[in-house]
């Protein structure tokens, strides 16, 4: 399932890619770029599972612009994430590293010349989930029993100078619980902060 969501996307976004091609002459219409940035990735807290702080991670991917009139777009983005969190006790620091394959969509609205206010559904294919420690334990591998699909919501702005180079901040604020196992007694949603930087290259 997670192998034929992957294989979809990329194949949505290489058909869009194609089109866009034909269309880049159009200041209002379809633009192709790339992206990365930091993540200042954490979880909600719950009760049963103690203290958490956030993880400082990355992200990277592919982003695409189209431009639906003057003032409104539809940007779809495919884009690697690595989230997660901390947990530390005196000597004794573990690292929850839970990445995913998101998929937002994000819908913009120009407020002035090159800033968009953005907001839009998110969906996420999870790839990794396990525990590191510090002190060389063997890492804990928890992916059985992650949800593999993460449902978010995103919201941010996005400042593009005129010839390409774009800035994003968005904040993803996960809406399930990304724990499946009905036997832990936990309710556990992602929370991410992202700034990127990106170009679009026509």
């Amino acid at each position: 399932m997670k192998k034929l969501l992957i294989v979809t996307a990329i194949a949505v976004l290489s058909m869009n890619l194609t089109f866009a091609q034909d269309d880049s002459s159009d200041s209002g219409g379809i633009h192709i770029g790339a992206k990365g940035g930091v993540n200042f990735a954490s979880i909600s807290d719950d009760d049963n599972f103690g203290d958490t702080e956030g993880r400082t991670s990355f992200h990277v991917g592919a982003v695409l612009n189209i431009g639906l009139s003057e003032k409104f777009s539809l940007q779809p983005e495919v884009v690697y994430s690595s989230q997660g969190y901390t947990y530390t006790e005196p000597g004794y620091k573990a690292t929850g590293k839970i990445d995913y394959i998101n998929i937002p969509v994000m819908a913009g609205f120009m407020v002035i010349d090159g800033i968009t206010l953005q907001a839009g559904p998110q969906l996420g294919i999870n790839i990794t989930a396990k525990e590191t420690y510090d002190d060389g334990d063997d890492d804990f591998d928890f992916k059985d029993e992650t949800q593999t699909i993460d449902i978010g919501l995103g919201f941010g702005a996005q400042y593009k100078l005129p010839f390409g180079l774009f800035f994003q901040a968005r904040y993803t604020l996960g809406l399930n619980n990304i724990i499946s196992d009905d036997d832990v007694n936990l309710d556990i949603k992602n929370r991410v902060i992202n700034l990127s930087v990106g170009y679009f290259f026509n």
